[in-house]
């Protein structure tokens, strides 16, 4: 959770990330959240798209993304970020903006994925995808 995740062979701990966000989640009257792996592999392809860019746009809307991997999703949404170094600031800073917040508070969603990737000449470095979805 406090882990720094600024380097290429760092990976972010899904299972421990799942259990912070559900406990958010359960906290709040909301149900806990599963790992999916075609979330997953959403979320790894998200954030190495944006590391590779710099940017953090995504590739495409989210429903076709989640498409072209195989998910079936009738609710799915998707907080990026950059810059945040460990899993506690990431969480930290999705929970104090209202839009990233809303969404993984969204009450319809039961799955999620989680991934970072690492930039090391980009502006922000580490590059974050989470794709929840019901």
């Amino acid at each position: 959770m406090y882990r720094s995740l600024a380097s290429g062979e760092a990976r972010v701990d899904a299972v421990a990330a799942q259990e912070m966000i559900s406990l958010y989640r359960r906290n709040n009257g909301l149900g806990a959240l599963t790992l999916d792996d075609g979330l997953q592999r959403v979320a790894e392809a998200q954030a190495r798209d944006m590391a590779r860019s710099g940017d953090l746009s995504a590739r495409g809307a989210l429903s076709g993304r989640l498409a072209a991997a195989g998910v079936k999703a009738s609710a799915a949404e998707e907080n990026v970020s950059a810059g945040y170094h460990t899993l506690a600031e990431a969480f930290s800073g999705w929970r104090d903006s209202k839009p990233h917040n809303a969404r993984m508070l969204d009450r319809r969603v039961t799955r999620m994925g989680l991934a970072t990737a690492y930039a090391p000449g980009a502006k922000y470095k580490v590059y974050w995808a989470l794709v929840l979805a019901d």
